[in-house]
């Protein structure tokens, strides 16, 4: 009884293993990137650069003078480019993320043929 158990194991790891490369260029580099679309939407609904600039002649505060609208045009203008960059870089940090993906199990597999061919 034990012995099938233990041969189930084995085959059962032994197939993981050969199976890991594909997932992770299949199955795990979907599934990471649905979740990196997920985290840059959450990052445009945290910055809103949009709702920013539909709102860019609207005054603040209620000011309808000319200085205040002025101000208001100025200060969402800056709010608008400011958080463009940032969601922007946002948007870099989340590519790199999905490179370092694909690249991972290359990089390990060639420092571990480097590290026995030293």
């Amino acid at each position: 009884m034990w012995l099938l158990v233990i041969q189930r194991l084995l085959i059962e790891a032994l197939l993981d293993f050969i199976y890991f490369p594909f997932w992770w260029y299949t199955s795990g580099l979907k599934h990471w990137l649905f979740v990196l679309v997920r985290l840059f939407k959450d990052g445009n609904l945290i910055l809103l650069p949009g709702l920013w600039l539909k709102n860019l002649f609207v005054p603040m505060f209620g000011q309808t003078d000319f200085q205040g609208r002025l101000m208001s045009i100025f200060m969402r203008l800056v709010n608008v480019i400011a958080r463009g960059i940032a969601l922007f870089v946002w948007f870099l940090i989340i590519v790199i993320i999905f490179l370092l993906w694909i690249v991972f199990p290359i990089f390990v597999l060639f420092m571990l043929i480097r590290s026995f061919s030293a």
